[in-house]
């Protein structure tokens, strides 16, 4: 069985996908333990692969009032 030249330079492999899914987990991972340790799900972090909501998440929450700050009531 012959494939075309679409589906050699298409296809994605095994190798692809393992790569894939600990590129997610390195990324994922420690943004989940940030937010969780600053009382947000952790669930938060998959939006950073949404293309321009990641950008205003982050705006927002370098903006927010973090925990250290509402403990010593810096402002």
């Amino acid at each position: 069985m012959m494939m075309d030249n679409w589906t050699l330079m298409t296809g994605y492999g095994v190798f692809h996908w393992l790569i894939f899914v600990a590129m997610v987990a390195i990324v994922l991972y420690p943004l989940g333990r940030i937010l969780n340790r600053i009382g947000l799900s952790p669930f938060w972090s998959l939006l950073v692969f949404v293309p321009f909501v990641n950008l205003i998440f982050l705006w927002v929450l370098a903006f927010s009032e973090w925990p250290v700050e509402r403990k010593s009531g810096r402002t």
